[in-house]
């Protein structure tokens, strides 16, 4: 009985309708304006209020309630009326005719009485407070000496933080240095990497097509992209708009295909999903991926029939009035006020490079600062509302901050509950308090974005640094002050945490996954293993010899390599680490020819194969014009001659056959893959003569 009667009330103030009706109020009675918190005692499940009254010009006494637990909010009540000791209001329109009666008690600080719907009385309580934005303004008052010492202690340059509650900016500030080497501070406007924490505003534009009706969460990607395909068919056509971003397609990260990546597009990315192997079934479990993210971007690309960034800029960042953010590194450095990214090596900070990553845009390239970044928060906790304009409906909103995929990390403190992933956020319980947040990391920068919708509580925490844990410590220590929770030694525990890991990782790279054998030596000269090599999901990766040992470039990255073993070599640090320490090794084909190029840039599947291609000169027209004319095979006169770039074999009393470039400067026919053709040249250069290789014979065959 108690809980059908929680549902009807539930239900009642989900729907009341906001009309706010004025009643003038003598001024000879005691004041009740203000912010007033309390709770209905229904048996089981309290359920907590928060009532706001105002008096009006007119002195007429309005009011609105919150209920956070069903992230009502701010729903006007009517028909106020109070004497000197007791007040009446009710909603109105509603079933069971609601109605709230109540004693002020002598001090005006408390009321209480009966909440009354359908035929069943509840007792109430409130107790005059501050409102909840002027509680967190007091109680940040010493955080910034905690965040000073803090970025000492965690060798962090600088960061910059924004808190938000109720509608208000209650907290916003930039710590340390975005320029350590021109001692340039970080500033509430200074303009960090946000990383996957762009991952929502992805979502949020999905929603708002949703909205439109241009999308549905649930529809086959296919039906908006039908050329997309995924390894697995069954897949391919099971797979949603939705589960693009829960991460939970099957594949792993596979993250090496865009990363650095500037010569493909997002759609070039997409055609080449189909060759990326998955590590799990589709819906199976949740496996990070950034490269959904890319195609769900692509998605609203081709539904938008505008770019990923002009949709979130139009819809988004304008409404919001997010002047400064933007997508690419290199606006950002046009600012006036941004920071340098830095990485901590050997115990100290080194400034490294920006890392270019607008082919993964949607899932990562936003560039923001915390007073815009504090804008975001806001429409979050408002229901997808800011100042007077609706972005995105409530129920979508709500849809987004839902969980849709246990994410099956068990948390190792009991007051974090586990965390399934919403629509670009992770969704848990902390301290008993719902919280939606997610992390970002790019080269240089790390950020948290956290939500304490049923609070009105949110705040941004972004940082010049990659990787650090110090953002944990923050985001814990600052949400245990405004939620007034007891403190918590949020700060040593994951300092502690630092130390030893940074212990292990030191372990570990002590140790060699793969131990060298001595006294061995490549199978083949240097020169041999130079060329290009391709995989049709990754690309292209080119291997050059530079003085006495081999170097591999791959998305730009440039990567000098030592011989460790036989065929394996290892990845030594370049201008770029992207791939230190990484072993790879060649492998030979039949013919004893160099052929391929296998390197683990994806440990959750077998190693990446970058077949080697035959050389560039073997489709150059102008090379192969030297191979043109007749050839005595066997008293035949056989022929060569040129197509464009293709050359052709003709045999009298036989049929043509294309001559299709093969490793080792050879060819084989196309018609009959097991013939091979390789032309020699004599002492001066000229061609001599081509060796037709068969199963069972050679045949040499003379230039005329």
């Amino acid at each position: 009985m108690c809980a059908r009667t929680f549902r009807r009330i539930r239900g009642v103030f989900m729907l009341v309708c906001c009309v706010v009706f004025q009643v003038g109020i003598a001024n000879t009675y005691p004041s009740i304006k203000g912010h007033w918190e309390g709770e209905i005692d229904i048996p089981g499940i309290p359920l907590e209020i928060d009532i706001d009254f105002e008096m009006t010009d007119d002195g007429s006494l309005i009011g609105n309630i919150s209920i956070p637990a069903q992230q009502v909010k701010d729903l006007p009540l009517v028909e106020i009326n109070y004497s000197k000791d007791s007040i009446f209001f009710k909603l109105t329109d509603m079933p069971g005719d609601p109605v709230f009666v109540g004693i002020i008690s002598d001090d005006e600080e408390k009321i209480s009485g009966d909440f009354s719907q359908g035929g069943q009385t509840f007792g109430f309580q409130l107790q005059r407070m501050d409102n909840r934005a002027a509680r967190a303004k007091a109680a940040l008052e010493g955080f910034e000496g905690f965040a000073e010492k803090a970025i000492k202690d965690w060798q962090v340059p600088g960061l910059a933080i924004a808190i938000v509650c109720d509608e208000e900016v209650v907290f916003t500030r930039g710590f340390g240095m975005r320029d350590i080497e021109s001692e340039l501070p970080v500033t509430t406007k200074t303009l960090f990497a946000i990383g996957s924490c762009t991952k929502a505003f992805t979502t949020f534009i999905m929603g708002i097509l949703f909205d439109e009706g241009k999308i549905d969460w649930d529809s086959p990607v296919t039906e908006y992209i039908p050329e997309f395909r995924l390894y697995d068919p069954i897949a391919t056509d099971l797979i949603t708009s939705r589960d693009l971003v829960t991460h939970r397609s099957g594949l792993p990260r596979h993250d090496f295909t865009w990363y650095n990546n500037s010569k493909d597009t997002r759609e070039d990315v997409v055609r080449h999903l189909r060759y990326l192997e998955p590590s799990a079934e589709l819906r199976e479990k949740y496996q990070y991926n950034n490269l959904m993210f890319l195609t769900a971007g692509y998605l609203v690309e081709r539904v938008t029939d505008q770019t990923w960034e002009e949709t979130v800029r139009e819809s988004i960042f304008e409404p919001l009035g997010m002047n400064n953010s933007n997508f690419f590194v290199l606006e950002s450095q046009k600012s006036g006020d941004y920071a340098l990214p830095y990485k901590e090596e050997n115990d100290q900070l080194v400034h490294i490079p920006f890392r270019q990553i607008d082919l993964i845009g949607p899932a990562g390239s936003i560039n923001s600062n915390v007073e815009d970044m504090s804008k975001w928060l806001l429409v979050h906790l408002n229901n997808g509302k800011y100042k007077e304009e609706q972005l995105i409906t409530p129920a979508s909103l709500a849809d987004i901050h839902s969980p849709h995929m246990t994410m099956g990390v068990s948390q190792s403190r009991p007051e974090i509950s586990q965390g399934s992933y919403g629509l670009g956020w992770v969704v848990d319980t902390y301290r008993g308090h719902l919280r939606i947040h997610h992390g970002g990391g790019i080269d240089g920068f790390t950020t948290q974005v956290v939500l304490f919708p049923n609070d009105n509580v949110g705040m941004v925490i972004i940082a010049n640094v990659s990787g650090t844990g110090l953002l944990s410590a923050l985001k814990n220590y600052a949400a245990d002050l405004v939620l007034e929770l007891e403190s918590t030694d949020w700060y040593d525990d994951i300092l502690e945490k630092r130390r030893k890991g940074q212990e292990i990782r030191e372990e570990a790279q002590a140790k060699k996954t793969i131990v060298r054998k001595k006294g061995t030596q490549p199978a083949h000269k240097l020169a041999e293993y130079m060329g290009e090599y391709e995989h049709p999901g990754y690309g292209l990766l080119a291997v050059n010899k530079v003085g006495k040992h081999l170097e591999f470039t791959f998305n730009n990255i440039t990567t000098p390599l030592e011989h460790w073993h036989y065929e394996v070599f290892n990845a030594k640090k370049g201008a770029d680490d992207a791939f230190k320490d990484m072993k790879i090794m060649f492998q030979d084909d039949m013919k004893g020819n160099v052929a391929a190029f296998e390197i683990a840039l994806e440990p959750s599947v077998e190693n990446i194969v970058f077949v080697k291609k035959p050389d560039a000169r073997l489709f150059d027209a102008e090379y192969l014009k030297q191979f043109v004319g007749e050839y005595d095979l066997v008293g035949t006169n056989a022929n060569i001659s040129l197509a464009g770039n293709i050359l052709n074999l003709n045999i009298p009393g036989s049929r043509q056959y294309t001559l299709v470039p093969d490793l080792g400067d050879e060819f084989v026919l196309k018609e009959a893959s097991v013939v091979s053709i390789k032309f020699h040249l004599d002492n001066k250069g000229n061609v001599s003569s081509m060796a037709i290789f068969q199963p069972d014979a050679v045949y040499e065959a003379q230039k005329k």
